[in-house]
């Protein structure tokens, strides 16, 4: 049998595992485009997670209450640790940490255009926890059944901890709400300027997508762009109304033969201009990251030296 025979019954054989619903693990046979597709969704998602930190750490020191800058160290020091689980679970593809890391530095690869946008008072910490976090939320709860095992694994305890984070967000929304004129204006001012990135994080409408049809035909993608945006305007909206907030969209309505809210059209153009480097914090989001990695070059130097010292003692007793 010709290589080109044996590859295209390891690829029907490859297919039959995914559609009965078998996780595929590292040492497993996988076709090249599989493994390609999955490195650049996790290592995204994996950047956007350390990305995401940036507007949020902004707030730290300046957070109202003693309490408050717990929550959101606790916070940002959770998405260090999305981040450290997904790059670990590229890594098993055969990919190194540095290759990825490069490959943002350069801008080869992308991360969530929402997180190219400033956080510019307290309200927006609320806003981002409720509805960048919600929006994670929606999209990363199918990932849990995605069919590569060590992406599926990370993402369970990622959701846990979101979920989390989506309800912080949403109380410092609710608290401001129920504040004095000024902070109710703040969180509705957070929820104008959120509100459409949020959307355009689900990605392209369906069929527009470069990737989105294999990721589906291989299950490393559950859901639709547009089926999941839909899911996300449905609860945001009762969510904002519940503490009296206005979404700013005037063709938002329910939708009864629908059984879901219409809502207006996205600012595409917006979506590939922030995408392609172009938005108000893309080339500050990138620096900070840059300056912050070669900053700690020689933390991850000692620590490779002390690995190769612990290898040669291990050699050295065997």
């Amino acid at each position: 049998m010709d290589k080109a025979n044996v590859s295209e019954t390891e690829e029907r054989t490859f297919q039959a595992r995914i559609d009965a619903e078998e996780k595929i693990e590292p040492k497993d046979w996988m076709p090249e485009k599989y493994r390609r597709n999955l490195i650049r969704q996790i290592s995204q998602h994996a950047h956007s997670e350390v990305i995401g930190e940036q507007p949020e750490g902004n707030w730290i020191t300046r957070a109202p209450s003693l309490e408050r800058k717990a929550i959101l160290m606790a916070k940002v020091q959770d998405e260090a640790g999305h981040g450290l689980y997904l790059y670990a679970a590229a890594e098993t593809l055969g990919v190194t940490r540095e290759e990825l890391i490069d490959r943002l530095h350069t801008g080869a690869s992308k991360y969530a255009s929402i997180f190219n946008y400033p956080s510019l008072t307290w309200a927006d910490i609320g806003a981002i926890g409720w509805l960048v976090d919600s929006a994670a939320i929606v999209n990363q709860v199918s990932l849990q059944n995605t069919s590569y095992g060590p992406y599926a694994r990370a993402m369970v305890r990622i959701c846990k901890e979101e979920s989390f984070h989506q309800r912080q967000g949403y109380n410092i929304m609710m608290t401001l709400m129920k504040g004095a004129k000024l902070q109710r204006e703040m969180a509705q001012d957070a929820l104008d300027r959120w509100w459409w990135p949020s959307l355009m994080m689900f990605g392209p409408h369906d069929g527009e997508s470069a990737h989105s049809a294999q990721s589906m035909k291989w299950k490393i993608k559950r859901r639709s762009n547009d089926d999941l945006r839909q899911q996300f305007v449905d609860q945001a909206v009762q969510q904002a109304e519940a503490i009296g907030l206005v979404v700013p969209d005037p063709d938002l309505k329910w939708n009864d033969a629908r059984g879901h809210y219409d809502f207006g059209a996205i600012d595409w153009q917006e979506f590939e201009r922030v995408i392609s480097g172009n938005g108000p914090c893309n080339r500050q989001r990138l620096a900070h990251h840059k300056n912050a990695h070669d900053e700690g070059a020689w933390v991850r130097e000692a620590m490779a030296a002390h690995e190769a010292k612990q290898r040669s003692k291990a050699r050295d007793v065997a």
